[in-house]
């Protein structure tokens, strides 16, 4: 019998993004991927261990008692970095599918930590961020540098997001914009209309890019949930913290409804200053099993590759470069490359 002499561990390895990485990196690496999460018993059937993303001590001895991690995925949004802190400590490497600006600009400043401990944190994994970032830098650099990078993301609204996944969605509504509309062609959409979202990587790629302006927005392939979505933040309704129960409800209402179907885009329009413009978009379907998907392709290059040691944004890394073509030729994505105006402004 082979000796395991390391494993992964996926921190909600068994929720709505976490069960696909869990999968993908099993039949890959059998019998080394160790699926965490809050509730034990759960994590348990799935012949994993209890963490808790709110207690780094507690998390460091659950890596210290498993001994021979290599690796941690983390497929929860924890409250701060001190998770991210106890991995890299460790020399442990990470790779991160979270969205709030907050937190990634947090992991970037343990730079020096990871570097010392010989570990490698990838940040911006998943779709938006992760996709985006990657087709961002193809069109930055098709344009020979850009000046403005727009960004466009459609999900799905019927597919059954994760809660997490719904709640960070509508928390963030109530977050200050700036931008207006953009109306867009999305590969096998037609033209929509996306409103200016706090993606964390419109804020990432204006530094790993040094790209002055940089804005992603967001649709839904409902119409009508865009419409409704859109409105409702224009209301100001979401914006304090008296609001809380507005947006348990809508939290909730979004959970419940599904009036779109499973698929997503994402588009990256670059303009250089002296005017050229190229586009890449990417689209697919179930945008959850995707950002698994991503998570685990990366994963997998920090086990079997050379990637530096440091915290690094995905579209920071020339080894994963090449990851649209992967799930294209693998998972039935669609890659087109665009040239063609950018879009035009909505009122």
């Amino acid at each position: 019998m082979t000796t395991v002499k390391w494993r992964v561990l996926v921190v909600g390895g068994y929720g709505a993004v976490g069960g696909t990485v869990t999968a993908t990196l099993g039949a890959w690496f059998p019998g080394r991927v160790v699926p965490a999460g809050r509730d034990e018993a759960r994590a348990r059937r799935h012949g994993g261990v209890r963490v808790d993303v709110t207690d780094p001590d507690g998390f460091g001895r659950v890596l210290d008692g498993l001994g021979d991690v290599a690796a941690v995925v983390l497929c929860v949004e924890p409250p701060d970095t001190g998770v991210a802190r106890v991995c890299l400590e460790r020399g442990v490497h990470l790779v991160d599918i979270g969205a709030t600006r907050r937190l990634l600009d947090g992991v970037s400043d343990l730079d020096a930590t990871a570097v010392a401990g010989g570990a490698t944190a990838v940040l911006s994994v998943g779709v938006a961020p992760g996709l985006t970032n990657l087709l961002a830098r193809r069109a930055h650099e098709a344009v020979g540098g850009a000046e403005r990078i727009d960004l466009t993301v459609l999900l799905g609204s019927g597919e059954r997001h994760g809660g997490d996944a719904v709640r960070w969605t509508v928390e963030n509504l109530a977050e200050p914009v700036t931008g207006r509309p953009l109306r867009t062609v999305l590969p096998g959409y037609g033209t929509r209309t996306a409103h200016p979202f706090p993606f964390s990587d419109q804020h990432s790629l204006s530094r790993t890019l040094a790209v002055p302006e940089v804005t992603t927005r967001l649709c839904l392939d409902s119409r009508p949930l865009t419409a409704l979505l859109f409105a409702l933040r224009r209301t100001g309704l979401l914006r304090t913290t008296r609001r809380q129960g507005v947006r348990r409800l809508v939290t909730g209402a979004f959970r419940r409804v599904h009036l779109g179907g499973d698929g997503f885009a994402v588009r990256a329009d670059a303009r250089s200053g002296d005017g050229r413009g190229a586009a890449y978009a990417m689209t697919g379907r179930a945008q959850s099993r995707v950002t698994g998907l991503v998570a685990a392709y990366v994963t997998r290059e920090l086990l079997t590759g050379d990637l530096p040691a440091g915290v690094h944004h995905i579209d920071r890394l020339p080894a994963l470069a090449g990851l649209p073509e992967l799930l294209v030729a693998e998972h039935g994505l669609t890659l087109t490359r665009l040239d063609g105006p950018t879009g035009t402004s909505s009122p």
